[in-house]
Formats: C-alpha cells, sequence, structure tokens
C-alpha cells in the first residue's frame, strides 16, 4: 500500500470511481457528485492535487487537497489548513477504512506543510457519513448554510446544508 500524487495516466481510472461514486450516492440517496471534466482532473494533477492510495498496482482510493477553500469555511478560512475533497474508493476495494490511511496522510503532509488543521465537508444530514469522519478522528463542527455557492461545484448548488469537520493538530507537531 502506498500513497502519491496521480499523474495524467490515472485520469481514466480516477473518471471510472468518480462514475462508481455518483452510483453509490445515487443507490444510498445522498447528494450525487456531478460529472467532473477530464481537464478539471488533470488541472488538479499538474497543481499535485490529486492524490491516490495504491494497493498492487490498483487505485483502491483518490482524493484531492486544497490549501484554500473560502467559498465552504468562509471566515474560519485562514490559509492554515488542508482540505480534504472528493474521496473516492474502488468498489473492490470498499469497507476496509482507508479513511484512517488518508487521515493518517492529511496529518503528516499538513505538519509538512505549516498547516494547524485538516478539514473537510460533505453536504446533507448523512449520519452514516458524519459517523464514519467522527470515528477517523474529525470533530464534527455542524451543519451550516452556504451563503455563497457561485463558485462551487454544481452539487453545491442544489444542497444549501454543509457538514463541516476538523481536525487540530495543535499538540500533533
Amino acid at each position: 500500500m502506498k500513497i502519491d500524487n496521480c499523474t495524467t495516466a490515472d485520469v481514466r481510472e480516477i473518471l471510472s470511481l468518480y462514475e462508481s461514486a455518483r452510483s453509490l450516492q445515487t443507490q444510498k440517496g445522498m447528494v450525487v457528485w456531478p460529472l467532473f471534466e477530464k481537464a478539471f482532473i488533470e488541472k488538479e494533477i499538474i497543481e499535485h492535487r490529486q492524490w491516490k492510495l495504491v494497493i498492487d498496482n490498483i487505485i483502491a482510493c483518490n482524493w484531492a487537497i486544497t490549501f484554500e477553500d473560502k467559498e465552504i469555511w468562509e471566515e474560519k478560512e485562514k490559509g492554515d489548513a488542508i482540505y480534504i475533497h472528493r474521496i473516492a474508493t474502488n468498489p473492490i476495494f470498499r469497507g476496509n477504512r482507508y479513511i484512517d490511511k488518508i487521515v493518517e496522510w492529511a496529518k503528516d503532509y499538513a505538519i509538512q506543510n505549516g498547516k494547524q488543521f485538516v478539514r473537510l465537508d460533505t453536504l446533507g444530514n448523512n449520519t452514516r457519513l458524519i459517523e464514519h469522519y467522527r470515528s477517523a478522528g474529525f470533530q464534527f463542527l455542524g451543519m451550516f448554510e452556504l451563503t455563497d455557492t457561485s463558485g462551487l461545484p454544481g452539487h453545491y448548488q442544489n444542497e444549501p446544508l454543509c457538514c463541516l469537520f476538523e481536525i487540530d493538530l495543535t499538540g500533533e507537531k
């Protein structure tokens, strides 16, 4: 098992993981991600913001990060966090709690980059997902109504309630 940056050779597989995630979201009645354009994913890869956890040369899961998330975190955004987005798990690897590996990696990555927080968000009142992130070490900060979604992907346009989570790394350095 290893974690590494995605490469442009991974784009097709990433898009397939997103399609599998959309199918699962639809099946479970969750907020469904939009179709992400190939160019959007390629841009994140070039910016070294797409990551993958690889097992036996297969992407078990991938996610994107950013160092700023003003539209979602509003006044809490102070340049002191990494933000995890779009965790997508390969269906053949579901149920293995890779969130724990992602969190371990994210904490180290945040500390290496001088950040105090690891943060993520999810849309809607998905109690199972809230508990999943809490069990991985995130503090659930509550549900908040987003005030300006104009710069966010399409799935944020239709769901005003956003669940915010963070891990404060103060004392873990």
